[in-house]
């Protein structure tokens, strides 16, 4: 018998950052000298916090310690993301959100929400550790020099996390993007396009939700598909609807996609081999 499992409710899935120097030799003392000037910093931008995926780098105590709960997995670092108003937490056990303010360089998180898995200790501890670090207030800054911007997040108690900035899909893309359904076979056929003949290719069709999350209307046709959808890895014998954005290429090469598909999320996966 087909085992079904709707990863999250469909209706939620449709709704839905001094001390002067002294005065070398043969130089004016202190009194003649022009005195320096302090910069004043500059409060962070607020939509430079949307733009990016904040990834942790460093977490440390106030005696310079590793924070070592924050770091599980190296492949998966510890991720923020703020967006219309709240700050989403990934690469942990559970997915947790909250809303947020931004007064200056004051940031406050408001009581953490999350799902409700049970996984291995060192998650359940980060868990922990990221809602007990967020939910204090903490000074946060911005900084665009170099590769990638940083985000600095410093508590009262001296701990301080880092992290770098990924570009997110709209970043990239110049553009929100649309949101689309697709069910994809559990299945592979072969391509067909020349430049990819014989390899596998997904089986895809479109499919359409109402505002109650039900499906309306007629799926598309089954089609070969050539193209990747970044964040996606596909399993053989497993079917799969995915909420995806799909964006506009701007000036693709002549063997490109003009278009670019990017996994929000697996609203149902199925595994038909059971």
């Amino acid at each position: 018998m087909n085992k079904l499992l709707v990863l999250l409710p469909l209706a939620l899935a449709l709704a839905a950052c001094g001390r002067e120097p002294a005065t070398p030799a043969g130089e004016l003392p202190d009194a003649q000298a022009p005195q320096p000037t302090t910069a004043k910093a500059a409060a962070p931008d607020p939509q430079l916090l949307g733009r990016y995926h904040w990834q942790l780098d460093q977490a440390t105590d106030a005696g310079g310690q590793r924070v070592q709960a924050l770091f599980v997995d190296p492949q998966r670092p510890l991720q923020l993301d703020f967006g219309d108003g709240r700050v989403a937490v990934s690469n942990t056990c559970n997915r947790m959100s909250g809303g947020y303010a931004l007064d200056g360089s004051r940031l406050r998180v408001e009581r953490l929400v999350s799902t409700e898995m049970a996984c291995e200790p060192p998650l359940m501890a980060l868990d922990q550790a990221v809602a007990q670090r967020l939910q204090a207030p903490l000074e946060l800054a911005t900084e665009t020099a170099g590769d990638a911007p940083t985000l600095t997040l410093t508590a009262a108690d001296g701990t301080v996390l880092a992290f770098h900035g990924v570009a997110t899909a709209a970043t990239r893309y110049g553009g929100e993007g649309q949101t689309v359904f697709l069910e994809v076979a559990a299945q592979s056929p072969p391509c067909q396009q020349p430049l990819v003949s014989g390899k596998p290719c997904l089986s895809v069709r479109e499919v359409h939700y109402d505002e109650h999350g039900l499906r309306s209307g007629e799926p598309g046709p089954w089609q070969n598909f050539h193209e990747t959808i970044e964040g996606y890895r596909h399993e053989p014998g497993v079917r799969n609807v995915l909420r995806v954005k799909r964006y506009a290429v701007k000036d693709p090469p002549a063997d490109g996609a003009a278009q670019a598909y990017v996994l929000d999320m697996v609203v149902e996966a199925e595994n038909t081999a059971r």
